[in-house]
């Protein structure tokens, strides 16, 4: 017998690695609306599993939770149960051995606390309200509700111009989101047992590009009443779009020399080209909405003043006023907020950086987007300082990433701490504190704490606020509009503020900053629900029929995924950075749907919803 050897892994290793794996993609695509106490169960069940059982604790208390957890499930408890569960967690929490045994008790104390109702309804009427109203993974992380199956099966069968029709159903803006919709869709992607998620906004891309010119449907017959937005980007022309195809006579009004809010004063045209922008919004208003642009409700006109002459008002703006940081020297010449550099970008009044070097505060998207921008405005040197980790970033990844490609550099772990000026009050320098990263926050981000190291001086002509944006909206707290202390109007699941009659919200404005996506879902709910206030009850469909789906190809394959210009050239200019699918690609990745909305529980439930 030798003394040592040389571990190997043995098959028995390799499945149960290739079992994880599996595993995780499986938990990748569990859908939202799956019962939260049966979830936890199994989550508890698979800790248990991995404990060595030598405490306690975890061999006798863990083994005890799952039976209180599964007698909640299955047989008819007491109410007191919820007690002994919570006590028997903590006293594991207190005292087992290990992180496998406290992490697992954790998990049923964070259950109790995040989804007590849960627990209660299935103790006191023996029902769960984890309800599977809409089984398709990708449909229901949309906040939009877009038929996401139906418009991919016919890009597959090569119909783009019906593709694009069915996506307008639920959002009149596919061009805006094949191009800039950050894909919730894709994080519970059902795809994800099998490989990877499929390429959602991709396709939509090539439905938009290749479909050329797509009418608008016929509109309802008119009704009479008026119905007035205040807002033009994405949320409140959504809602225009859609009471207008109701019959509804529809008027915007826009603050900005322009329409789309933050599609045009956000987001750079090499990650949205303007003269799509432009197209969408100009076929938009092809149903005959109204536009006033450049007004400023409460001075220009008065929030009364629409109130007496529409039956209905929506408000829609979005978050355009910047954040201070608050520290030293933040009113010097030169310090510029994201917000008001991406406007004057909006307007084409490009800010000129040549040789200059350019500090960005922040690490979100928007950082991101005044980062890049810098570096085609002609700075020499761009750096983005960001008080967390990397991996920390709000911003996505590929948004880094590119950053990064273009010559950016991105400062992780550094506190801004003041602004240095020079005697004429000009910008020279940006102070930042070191930072040392430390316990969980609220949000599961580690939190960054002072190190004990020496500031840091970083040589700046331009320093660039972006952490983030505000709602501009004390000329409605003067008409008496309920705001809560976050800046944001109040308002309720139904979009309709609270004792104000006839008058609605929805977006930035009541939510805070979001999506664009999250801004057309509100938009949306607000058309539907402003249409029963007056007294209808339209319904929005689209006669495009989808195929019905024939067996899946289950074979495990790659995810196609967009490509970009090269990083040399397209840091020079503000042509569209990132490259649509080939005809190849697209058949390939659309292919790859597993189509929720027929197989599966899909089925079931009535599989697409095809009016709303």
């Amino acid at each position: 017998m030798s003394r040592l050897e040389v571990k190997t892994p043995g098959q028995a290793q390799a499945i149960v690695e290739q079992l994880y794996r599996n595993m995780e993609r499986r938990i990748a695509a569990s859908p939202p609306g799956l019962c939260p106490v049966d979830m936890a169960l199994n989550f508890l069940n698979l800790c248990q599993a991995q404990t060595c059982g030598k405490c306690v604790p975890c061999r006798i208390g863990l083994a005890q939770l799952s039976n209180m957890i599964r007698e909640v499930l299955e047989g008819e408890p007491e109410i007191s149960i919820l007690k002994r569960i919570e006590a028997t967690a903590q006293v594991i929490v207190d005292t087992a051995d290990c992180a496998i045994g406290i992490d697992a008790a954790n998990l049923v104390l964070m259950g109790l606390k995040g989804f007590r109702d849960d627990y209660e309804e299935h103790i006191l009427h023996h029902r769960c309200l984890g309800s599977l109203k809409n089984p398709v993974p990708c449909v229901a992380l949309c906040p939009a509700g877009v038929d996401i199956p139906g418009y991919i099966s016919l890009v597959n069968g090569g119909r783009y111009a019906d593709a694009v029709r069915l996506i307008r159903k639920d959002n009149p803006f596919p061009t805006a989101c094949a191009y800039i919709c950050e894909h919730p869709c894709e994080a519970r992607c059902r795809r994800n047992m099998v490989d990877d998620a499929v390429n959602i906004r991709g396709l939509k891309r090539y439905a938009v590009d290749q479909a050329g010119e797509v009418p608008q449907p016929e509109k309802a017959a008119a009704t009479g009443k008026s119905v007035a937005i205040i807002g033009g980007g994405p949320g409140g022309l959504s809602a225009a779009y859609y009471l207008s195809l109701m019959g509804h006579k529809v008027t915007v009004y826009e603050k900005q020399k322009k329409l789309g809010g933050m599609m045009r004063y956000g987001i750079p045209s090499y990650r949205f080209p303007r003269e799509k922008l432009d197209e969408e919004i100009a076929s938009i208003l092809s149903l005959g909405i109204e536009v006033h642009t450049g007004v400023n409700v409460g001075t220009d006109i008065t929030f009364d003043q629409l109130k007496q002459e529409y039956d209905c008002l929506y408000l829609s703006i979005g978050a355009q006023t910047d954040k201070k940081t608050g520290i030293e020297g933040e009113d010097s010449y030169g310090v510029i907020s994201a917000v008001e550099m991406l406007r004057r970008i909006g307007d084409e009044e490009m800010p000129d950086f040549t040789g200059q070097n350019v500090v960005v505060i922040g690490g979100g998207n928007v950082a991101m987007d005044v980062t890049r921008s810098a570096i085609r405005l002609g700075a020499a040197k761009v750096t983005c300082v960001y008080r967390r980790r990397q991996e920390d970033m709000t911003a996505q990844n590929e948004e880094v990433e590119g950053a990064i490609a273009e010559g950016a550099e991105v400062l992780t772990l550094h506190a801004p701490l003041r602004i240095e000026a020079d005697e004429k009050g000009n910008v020279s320098a940006l102070w930042a504190r070191p930072q040392i990263i430390g316990e969980m926050d609220a949000q599961g981000r580690p939190r960054p704490n002072t190190a004990s190291v020496e500031p840091l001086r970083i040589p700046a002509d331009t320093v660039i606020v972006a952490i983030g944006q505000g709602i501009e909206s004390r000329g409605f707290e003067q008409a008496g509009i309920k705001i809560q202390r976050s800046g944001t109007l109040t308002a309720n699941a139904s979009t309709q503020l609270p004792d104000m009659e006839g008058v609605f919200a929805g977006g930035d404005c009541v939510t805070g900053p979001a999506t664009v996506i999250r801004a057309i879902a509100a938009g949306k709910a607000a058309a539907a629900n402003i249409d029963e206030y007056l007294g209808f009850h339209h319904e929005i469909k689209s006669e495009v029929k989808v195929s019905t789906p024939h067996c899946t190809d289950l074979r495990p394959r790659g995810r196609v995924n967009a490509t970009e210009r090269d990083a040399c050239e397209r840091r020079n200019d503000f042509q569209c950075i990132e490259c649509g699918m080939t005809e190849e690609e697209a058949v390939q990745e659309s292919s790859r749907c597993l189509r929720c909305d027929h197989f599966g529980y899909g089925n079931f439930k009535g599989g697409r919803v095809e009016t709303w």
